[in-house]
């Protein structure tokens, strides 16, 4: 998947999503107040610390937000009810993803210096495990967002590539009886 994340004549981010399947969908950015936007923060973050189920992965695997839309291609005849199956299954790795974002968006905005801490505290929100992410992992996510964050302030846009790898699985429908029927 292709994601080209675009500064707009007013500021905000245009995220321009060519997926796998040959749609092309662009997904708005509220972020005018920020240098970074916060789309490319998720698309960064998700990607370094190998989220599937994140923003980026969930999209690449079918889903489409609300506030996205369909530019070009051909949906499957069913999108809508894969997309919302979809993200109601990835539900809690969506809001692990955007508190990661958030908190590596913060660090590059901001050159926050306790972004572990931050990090380790947010994590406790979903869980009573140890952090699952290495400070060289999510160092590296904030150092590649950083060197992106030069790219997009100079020439207003950044072109990112997402791997297939990190395309979220779609769930499997629940009570959907497939095969033949046994004939009288």
């Amino acid at each position: 998947m292709l994601i080209t994340f675009a500064r707009g004549l007013s500021g905000s981010t245009l995220a321009t999503i060519r997926r796998g399947d040959g749609v092309v969908l662009e997904l708005p950015g509220y972020d005018r107040r920020y240098r970074v936007p916060h789309d490319l923060a998720h698309a960064v973050t998700e990607r370094e610390l190998g989220m599937a189920g994140g923003v980026f992965g969930s999209i690449a695997g079918g889903g489409v937000f609300d506030n996205m839309r369909v530019v070009s291609g051909r949906p499957r005849h069913d999108a809508a009810e894969r997309s919302k199956r979809l993200l109601a299954a990835n539900k809690r790795s969506l809001g692990i993803a955007e508190i990661l974002a958030g908190v590596v968006h913060d660090a590059v905005e901001h050159d926050a210096t306790s972004t572990m801490e931050r990090l380790r505290r947010s994590w406790g929100v979903f869980s009573t495990e140890p952090l699952p992410w290495s400070a060289e992992e999510v160092a590296a996510a904030v150092a590649m967002l950083g060197e992106l964050a030069v790219d997009f302030e100079a020439t207003g846009k950044v072109v990112f590539t997402w791997p297939d790898r990190l395309t979220s699985p779609m769930p499997a429908t629940v009570g959907t009886r497939r095969g033949r029927r046994g004939r009288l």
